[in-house]
């Protein structure tokens, strides 16, 4: 089954891999984990951010990026980055892509960023910005490629439509 995954490259806080997770499952994208990681996957504070969804996220688990790149051979990845040349809206993204996120104190390592240069993206902030949260990232890069797709069966929640806006 073809989709959008998101990789988080040695996740170190379990709230905002929760918190990815759950974006995961709202949006039909797969998750790939690159261990090791700076928390167990049962730790209270990560099921709380993925609340009940965390069941039904499609995630793997490898045990090093050789391992991830190996058990995904031809993956096209894009690495957000603060060291990326290009703006996260300057690509095309491919229905089948991979968004890969590093960790929270070092992001993804040097020599990877190294031998994908093409494949590196920036989100824009300010100057003197370090970066922004992990979770908020990948949200964003996500549904840039989402909307890009055109939202593949996605839907506006139903709730929504219930309720008049005009006053």
């Amino acid at each position: 089954m073809a989709g959008l995954n998101i990789v988080l490259y040695e996740p170190e806080i379990p709230a905002n891999t929760g918190n990815i997770g759950r974006t995961c499952v709202a949006t039909g994208t797969r998750l790939h984990l690159i261990e090791p990681l700076g928390f167990l996957l049962t730790e209270k504070a990560l099921r709380r951010a993925g609340m009940d969804y965390w069941p039904r996220l499609d995630v793997t688990r490898y045990a090093d990026y050789q391992d991830f790149l190996d058990r995904n051979p031809g993956a096209k990845i894009y690495m957000a980055t603060t060291k990326g040349k290009r703006a996260y809206t300057e690509v095309r993204y491919e229905p089948d892509c991979y968004l890969m996120f590093g960790k929270e104190s070092a992001g993804i390592p040097e020599e990877i960023l190294r031998e994908h240069p093409d494949e590196a993206i920036r989100i824009p902030m300010l100057p003197g910005t370090r970066s922004l949260n992990l979770g908020n990232s990948a949200a964003i890069v996500l549904y840039e490629a989402l909307r890009q797709n055109g939202f593949s069966q996605m839907q506006l929640c139903g709730e929504l439509t219930k309720y008049s806006w005009d006053g």
